[in-house]
């Protein structure tokens, strides 16, 4: 039998006095496909770390194939120290790696190589840090939420990319499709314990039902049981107390086992305070058109949303999905066409950004601003106690500052203060960010219970599947179709997915050596394209600007007899720059509609 390429055994790991992991075991086999799932802060990354070698456990140990290479990819990159992007990307290499493949993945990924790693965003950092784990085709890949920060081409081109290597793979995520496409095997982190599905995670979830359903049944006979010993001590026969030792003896271990038990972590308790005045007719968009420069994102678009309605907005970053949301809410006029809004919208937002939480302020003050013990929750008041507790957070909390937080929390914080307002429109920015899987299932309940309309910005596909009644995706030059359904459906009508940002695997190759012509590479935009299609529409505006200017200072009818020379001179100018900007407006519609094309 092949010996397994890492061993885990009877791992324990405590942190901050909580014991995560207790004698936990991972085997993890060639070509595995395995995920990792459990609630916010069980220990996952912990499990992960001490996978690849970055933290000792308290006890237990590790055992790896003598040869086999690992790569591990964490949920917060570090890109210090490095002068480009390219070389944080072949950081990962070893001398008998194809150096060519980090070329391909970067120009997959849409890095630009010589980029300063200084000046990425969070999800560009992303790509990279993707782009150094995936370079040498390891034997070990284990990767810790690496759907973060992307978009749906991107997560397609990742599934895409995943699938077709050889590398034993353990995710971490809590994008369902994601693992639903990926895992052959299931481990789930619950209360420190590893259970092991030999599954992939399409199957874990009814299974995890079952186990839990049987806890609490074997919790119930339990407490049935002290019951009946305790009435036994209270009403039975106390004459032979020698006999009836033992007995006792048995009840206080039974006892003892209760308190003892690890019982499941509660769930987000989601109560929305609606308000339901309001029309059938809500938004109503009509022709509406949006430019910044000659770059159009929104062109010609209609919309009616009507009360009830659940509208998923989708596409690749950059798109114009945010633009086209404050559009269609009233934060931004249309440069042409009409926007519509019922006067009795009483509009909530969610921003997936946090930028609106205050880190310094404390929790209690974050979710009850107006002070006090109480607050009003559906119309009924409720005890701000008891409504953190509904959102998992402890009383030792509620003084604490938000900067402590972790991610998954701040998400929670967040939905608790905008489902506290009254509402008839929910606004929600990627409102899925770090919330664990089954704080996802209840905001998809919740959602479906809400009498108002929704607005949904997402990326994760089966939350959008749950959620949407419709989704509105671009189909490139500004314009955006609506599909009824979900993103499933939206496939079905569309034939396919998202413009995927991959270049072919062949790229990664070196060329065959012989007289055999390689098959030619698809099309796409070179780097330099790519840089001129993105400072092109600040030079066109810089152009207009100074020919403006031009214009205004010849318009002056004594200015050629005050300075003939000087006339000459801007009148030369003037026509320099009206040439230049014509070339500069035909490069950048041809780049454009070149980029449009490959789409």
């Amino acid at each position: 039998m092949t010996p397994p390429l890492m061993l885990l055994q009877n791992i324990s790991a405590r942190i901050g006095g909580v014991q995560l992991l207790r004698d936990a075991r991972m085997q993890l086999m060639a070509g595995a496909r395995m995920c990792l799932v459990g609630r916010n802060g069980s220990g996952k990354s912990t499990l992960l770390k001490i996978a690849a070698g970055l933290i000792t456990p308290d006890a237990g140990e590790r055992i790896m194939s003598s040869g086999a290479t690992l790569r591990y990819l964490p949920q917060e990159p570090d890109l210090s120290g490095f002068d480009s992007v390219h070389a944080y990307a072949a950081a990962g290499l070893t001398p008998g790696d194809d150096a060519y493949r980090v070329d391909y993945l970067l120009e997959a990924l849409g890095l630009n190589g010589q980029a300063d790693p200084k000046t990425l965003s969070g999800g560009e950092a992303r790509r990279a840090a993707l782009a150094q784990v995936l370079a040498p085709q390891p034997d070990i890949l284990l990767l810790d939420e690496p759907t973060n920060h992307l978009d749906l081409p991107a997560i397609e081109w990742l599934e895409s990319e995943l699938s077709q290597m050889r590398a034993a793979i353990v995710l971490v995520s809590h994008d369902r499709r994601f693992l639903q496409n990926l895992s052959r095997e299931t481990l789930w982190l619950d209360r420190g314990v590893i259970r092991n599905l030999s599954q992939g995670f399409g199957e874990f979830e009814a299974w995890r039902d079952t186990v839990l359903e049987q806890e609490e049944r074997d919790a119930h006979k339990l407490d049935r049981k002290i019951a009946m010993e305790e009435d036994w001590i209270r009403y039975g026969v106390t004459a032979r107390r020698k006999r009836n030792q033992g007995r006792l003896r048995a009840l206080a271990g039974l006892r003892e086992q209760r308190r003892t038990a690890s019982r499941a972590t509660g769930a987000v308790k989601f109560t929305v305070s609606p308000n339901e005045s309001v029309g059938k007719l809500v938004i109503e968009a009509s022709n509406i058109s949006k430019a910044y420069g000659p770059r159009v994102l929104v062109r010609d678009f209609s919309l009616r949303i009507q009360r009830g309605d659940r509208i998923g907005l989708l596409g690749p970053n950059g798109a114009g999905k945010t633009t086209l949301l404050k559009l269609l809410t009233g934060a931004t006029p249309p440069d042409t066409g009409t926007v519509r809004i019922t006067d009795t919208v009483q509009m909530v937002s969610l921003d997936q950004r946090r930028e609106t939480l205050d880190p310094t302020a404390t929790l209690r003050e974050t979710i009850n601003p107006g002070g006090g013990d109480s607050m009003t929750i559906a119309g009924q008041p409720k005890h701000v106690m008891s409504y953190m507790k509904d959102f998992l957070f402890t009383p030792d909390q509620a003084q604490a500052p938000v900067g402590v937080l972790s991610g998954g929390e701040r998400g929670r914080l967040l939905l608790a203060r905008a489902l506290a307002l009254p509402s008839n429109l929910l606004v929600l920015d990627e409102p899925t960010n770090d919330l664990d899987l089954e704080t996802l299932d209840l905001l998809q309940e919740m959602l479906a219970d809400y009498p108002g309309t929704v607005l949904l910005v997402s990326h994760d596909r089966d939350f959008i599947d749950r959620v949407a009644t419709s989704v509105i995706a671009p189909d490139g030059a500004g314009k955006w179709i609506e599909y009824a359904g979900g993103y499933s459906d939206m496939l079905a009508q569309r034939g396919h997915g998202f413009a995927a940002i991959s270049a072919p695997r062949a790229a990664s190759k070196k060329p065959a050596a012989g007289p055999a012509k390689p098959a030619p590479a698809k099309p796409r935009l070179s780097f330099k394209d790519k840089h001129a299609l993105e400072t092109l529409p600040a030079q066109i505006a810089q152009l207009n600007s100074r020919i403006k200017a031009a214009q205004a200072k010849l318009a002056d009818p004594g200015l050629f007899t005050r300075d003939p020379s000087g006339f000459a001179k801007l009148a030369a100018a003037l026509e320099a720059m009206t040439h230049e900007l014509g070339e500069a407006e035909t490069r950048w519609l041809e780049l454009e509609m070149q980029r449009e094309g490959l789409e």
